[in-house]
């Protein structure tokens, strides 16, 4: 099969031909129509955060079952079910699977993030002389991958095959911030720092959460214009003016109850916090590049009783079957999120706008083209 191998930094994605995986127990393949570009891949492919080489990235994903390894038979998957998966996959054992915590697993972590496999400690990819590949989550950037059954749910037919490639992360990663994060109650206020992919569903699923007034705050005009379709309230060019002295105009004084902070920079740290009320949480989601810091000022925070409360992804098994839902009914917009599609073969040149800030939303390979 064709998929964009990383080999090394310098060089960047390329695309080659590589063995095509087979599922084992508890793991299904997955035809891949379509894979989002996600902000936290560049940090890979710029070396920033370690992971082994050579790798596929790509960790959300849409696309039809075409084989199930043994025991899945029992989870109700099926071949020719389509799916979204997601980049969070629970290994369902640990204790804090066990919990119910699957943003917490610990196998994932070690197994998957540290060291590029699945749960048995082994890859699925190779290349066509059997060398190992290793795997960011599924390695969904290639026409074919294996995900364990604990980590995709079927989609109905009219979802789209190729925008619903952003369920599994982009929405779902907004989805566990807003609901089981900041637990966001109805009528409170809400701030969005960056409003690409992950922001631009922040800004939807806390309007249907009931959150009253959503304040948008990016560097670009046309992101925050297409902010306010989604449903912003108000909206802050952090370029052009003054983020605590706007969201505090705005707020009667107050600040937000809320900060969600969707880019993982020290600056959109800080432009969370001054938009933050005394009492208020603060939720930051973006990754930031290798181990970076963002100031804190300490008198402040424990002075006004303000909360710094972390969110990586979902409850995967609970929350991505309900993002999915929330996408089929149209109270997730998820195909005007999409606002640019490439080929596998363009990969390299959709991350390089990714880098460069010049995709609004999401951008995805659509595996058609």
């Amino acid at each position: 099969m064709k998929a964009a191998v990383l080999r090394d930094s310098e060089r960047g994605l390329e695309i080659e031909q590589i063995r095509t995986p087979r599922p084992r127990a508890g793991e299904v393949l997955v035809k891949v129509s379509a894979c989002g570009l996600c902000h936290s891949d560049l940090h890979v492919i710029g070396g920033a955060i370690a992971f082994p080489l050579p790798c596929v990235l790509g960790h959300e994903v849409a696309g039809e079952i075409v084989e199930v390894g043994p025991g899945v038979e029992h989870t109700g998957l099926a071949v020719g079910q389509r799916v979204a998966g997601a980049f969070l996959m629970p290994c369902g054992q640990c204790p804090a699977c066990a919990q119910g915590r699957d943003d917490l697993c610990g196998p994932f972590f070690d197994m998957n993030r540290l060291n590029g496999t699945l749960y048995d400690g082994e890859t699925r990819l190779a290349d066509l002389d059997g060398a190992p590949i290793a795997m960011y989550s599924m390695g969904g950037l290639a026409e074919y991958c294996v995900i364990p059954a604990t980590s995709v749910a079927p989609v109905p037919d009219s979802i789209d095959p190729v925008a619903g490639a952003v369920l599994g992360c982009a929405a779902m990663t907004a989805y566990g911030a807003v609901r089981r994060v900041a637990d966001l109650r109805y009528g409170e206020t809400v701030a969005v720092v960056a409003t690409g992919g992950v922001g631009s569903n922040i800004i939807q699923i806390a309007r249907a959460f009931g959150a009253r007034q959503v304040i948008a705050i990016d560097v670009a005009d046309d992101k925050l214009d297409a902010a306010r379709e989604l449903g912003a309230t108000d909206v802050v060019n952090s370029m052009t003016q003054d983020v605590r002295e706007t969201v505090f105009g705005l707020t009667g004084g107050r600040g937000v109850d809320v900060a969600f902070e969707a880019l993982g920079r020290p600056q959109t740290w800080n432009s969370a916090l001054n938009a933050l009320r005394d009492g208020g949480r603060m939720v930051p989601i973006g990754l930031g590049a290798g181990v970076q810091t963002a100031e804190v000022e300490i008198n402040r925070t424990v002075r006004r009783s303000q909360s710094i409360l972390g969110s990586y992804g979902a409850r995967t098994r609970q929350d991505l079957p309900e993002v999915i839902r929330m996408a089929a009914d149209g109270t997730i917009r998820y195909q005007e999120i999409v606002t640019r599609r490439f080929s596998l073969d363009e990969v390299a040149e959709g991350y390089a706008l990714l880098r460069r800030g010049e995709v609004r939303g999401r951008g995805v390979v659509d595996m058609s083209l």
